[in-house]
């Protein structure tokens, strides 16, 4: 299959297959002041807050379906993201709700994404154990764990692969560099012969 380049907003990315899916985008933010949480839980009573059981609240959002954390120390943290795009848009959204809800929020928030998880579909079977040889930094141990576990330099991310072609793709911060490590990898496998096309 040819490697076509994808205009993603103003991303160029490199896809060979369109099964690449991102499942979860994590960012954190920061706004460099302290949380009353019992004041933002008073002035929103949607949030989830069990001191007990865990030391942040939790807002959700309904749309996008997303969850962000909020620490005393003013850390926020968003997951359920499609994208870094709506990540952010979410941390932004919170803060307004925050501030219609009568918290004082001076400054703007640090947004950062630290994490990306996205699944794709190599789309043939893979001599995993033949990959375990061949690619380097990988650790396969079939009798604890079906997949191998591949850690890629670069793009620097690390690649859950299954002998049906499917994969899980965890630790990049930029969603290009899902595209590229998939795209990589593919063309790696391709070469050494080590799929298999259906």
């Amino acid at each position: 299959m040819s490697v076509t380049e994808v205009l993603r907003g103003k991303i160029t990315i490199p896809v060979f297959d369109s099964s690449i899916r991102i499942q979860n985008v994590v960012a954190s933010a920061s706004l460099n002041q302290k949380f009353d949480l019992n004041a933002i839980v008073k002035g929103n009573p949607l949030v989830e807050y069990c001191p007990e059981k865990f030391p942040g609240l939790v807002f959700r959002i309904k749309k996008p379906k997303t969850a962000i954390l909020i620490f005393r120390t003013g850390k926020m943290v968003c997951t359920g993201a499609k994208s870094a795009r709506d990540a952010k848009r979410v941390v932004k959204k919170v803060v307004k709700e925050l501030k219609k809800s009568g918290i004082i929020i001076p400054g703007k928030p640090e947004i950062k994404i630290v994490n990306i998880v996205a699944t794709a579909n190599l789309l043939g079977h893979i001599e995993l154990e033949d990959c375990a040889y061949i690619l380097r930094k990988t650790m396969y141990e079939p009798e604890q764990f079906p997949g191998l576990i591949y850690r890629m330099d670069e793009p620097k991310v690390v690649i859950l692969l299954f002998s049906t072609g499917k994969l899980v793709c965890t630790g990049a911060t930029k969603e290009e560099d899902v595209y590229t490590a998939v795209d990589n990898l593919h063309k790696t496998l391709k070469e050494n012969d080590l799929i298999i096309n259906e």
